[in-house]
Order: C-alpha cells, then structure tokens, then sequence
C-alpha cells in the first residue's frame, strides 16, 4: 500500500502517476506539482516551458509566463478538476521537464534549440504541453511535430489575431507571422485547420477557416465545437491557444489584448468538448504577468492547460 506523499511532489513523489498533498501556498512550483524530470521513460506527456518574448510586436513579459502559469496551477493540483471528476494523473503519466534553454543573445539559433527541445521529446514517444512564451514558439514546435507525426498536421488555433501577416524571412522572429510560414512550408492543411475567437483583420488569411469571437458569440459553443470538429475530422491535430483569445476582461494580461473576445466560459467550454479530435500536441502562449491583475490571466492559462491533459487522459483510455 503507498504512502501518502505530503509536499513537494514535484522533487519527491517516486512514481509518474498520482498526486501528493500540498500548501498551495508552499512548495516546489512544477506544474500542477507534476514531477521534475528530464528521464523521459514511461512518459505520456511532457510539459515544458518556451521563455522567450524576443518576437513580440507591442508589450513584451511573455518570457516570464512559463513560471507564471506553473505558479497558478497550485489550486489544480489539489482538486478533481472541474467538471471531470477525476485526477488525470492516476492514468496519464505527466512530467515537468522544466524549460527549453536558448541563448537569447544569438536570436539567429533560437529556432533550432527549440525544434531540438522537441525532437529529444517527441523521440521517447511522449506528447507535449508547452507553455510560453509568445506565439512564435509555435512555428518552431510545429516543425518537430511534423518531423514526428507527419506533414501535414490539422491546426486548432485559439487566438485574437490570425498570425498570417506575410513572412518570406525564414530567420525573422516574429509573433505574427508563423502561420504564414507554415502554410507556405506545408506544416498545415489550411483546409484541416480551424481559427477561433479572431477579431483582427488581414487580407490574406491563407486559407484557414475561421470562427471569429462575433461567429462564436452569435452561434454558442456546440456549434462551434461541432464545426471544429467537422474542418479537422480525425487528422493528426496541434491545438494552440494564444491567450489573448480570451477578452481582455478574463485575460489582461497579454501582449496585444483586443476586445471583444471569448469569455473564459466560452473558450473553456470549447476546449472541453474537443475529446473527438486527434491531439497530438498542444501548446499555451502568450502569458505576460507584467500585465496581469490578481494573476487571472495565468489562472486562465492553467486551467486551459489542465483540460488539455484531462482531453489526453481520455484519449488514452480510449486507445488514442
């Protein structure tokens, strides 16, 4: 019989599955006090951290968004989250592999030291929940997705912004531009792939579907999740969710907040109905703490993350 494990589980707990019983308040901050751990072994996910806001366009602070989100996912970590009812770590075997190191000095190598963070990943067969960082980890993440699963992938992408503006600089770091690129380089199927909750304009939205905030508003989430799920059908699937999806009222803090956008109800209540989809990597982006009010925008960002594994769980019980 185990023994209940009282604090700091993320440098303590002997085995990946299971929870330990924390201070929310104190502690060893991994997320949702998942074990620290670079061995790889017997692994379903991986979460790790992109500290990088070098490609943002207006306010910078992302880099410290990784930290941010680990910190407000203390509360989940002592809960059955809601509304599953379960813990998703008596199934789904989760690591904190801590951060992706770059040299922030030499911008010109941050894209490959993040496609190789990636690679020594995916390699061991595990999944990833990546937490930023700007949006521009995305492109870099989407390249060793489909070196390991194929190209190309169905994209999912939660946003205020399409992020297609036109980038024909395969070395610029820029936070609005990746989807440009990976529809050019054959990343994504632009047909397969899906936009939710857009309230910026660009002439050239390469071909991706949207469901803007005022079409989500207008048509509720069940049918939004139901056209989402028609665009990407069972295709392999990277979900991204850029946080300033969310209206700047749930989500201040964020590097380019619009008005306008998904309520934390309505993203959540999306996101939790997507357990049809094909995931094989996601990631949450665009945290800037410097910007936050009472830390609501990393808690929203937590809990989207831990749906996202609780999407995982399911998904391994039923031999997905």
């Amino acid at each position: 019989m185990s023994q209940t494990l009282y604090g700091d589980g993320a440098i303590r707990r002997p085995s990946l599955y299971g929870s330990s019983i924390e201070n929310t308040y104190a502690g060893v901050l991994s997320f949702m006090r998942r074990n620290y751990s670079r061995d790889l072994n017997g692994v379903d996910v991986a979460i790790s951290g992109i500290p990088l806001d070098l490609a943002t366009t207006f306010r910078s602070g992302a880099r410290l968004g990784p930290a941010a989100v680990r910190a407000a996912s203390v509360q989940l970590a002592e809960l059955k989250p809601f509304p599953w009812g379960f813990d998703p770590f008596e199934d789904l075997a989760v690591i904190d592999y801590g951060d992706c190191w770059f040299d922030a000095h030499n911008p010109l190598t941050i894209k490959d030291s993040i496609i190789q963070h990636a690679r020594e990943i995916l390699a061991s067969g595990a999944k990833m929940l990546t937490l930023g960082g700007d949006h521009y980890i995305t492109y870099p993440l989407l390249v060793a997705h489909c070196e390991r699963y194929g190209k190309p992938l169905s994209l999912i992408h939660f946003d205020a912004h399409c992020d297609t503006w036109a980038d024909d600089n395969p070395d610029s770091l820029n936070h609005g531009t990746m989807f440009y690129k990976a529809v050019k380089e054959g990343l994504i199927d632009p047909q397969r792939s899906v936009q939710v909750g857009l309230r910026t304009w660009n002439d050239d939205f390469m071909g991706i579907p949207r469901l803007d905030a005022p079409t989500v508003h207008e048509i509720g989430v069940a049918e939004t999740v139901r056209r989402i799920q028609q665009i990407v059908g069972d295709h392999p699937t990277y979900l991204t969710f850029d946080i300033d999806c969310l209206d700047p009222a749930f989500a201040p803090g964020t590097g380019t907040p619009v008005p306008g956008g998904l309520s934390s109800a309505q993203a959540l209540g999306i996101v939790r109905q997507l357990g049809q989809v094909n995931l094989i990597g996601m990631d949450v982006v665009e945290v800037s703490p410097p910007f936050d009010q009472s830390e609501i925008t990393a808690i929203a960002a937590a809990h989207i993350a831990c749906d996202l594994l609780c999407l995982l769980r399911n998904q391994k019980l039923a031999g997905r």
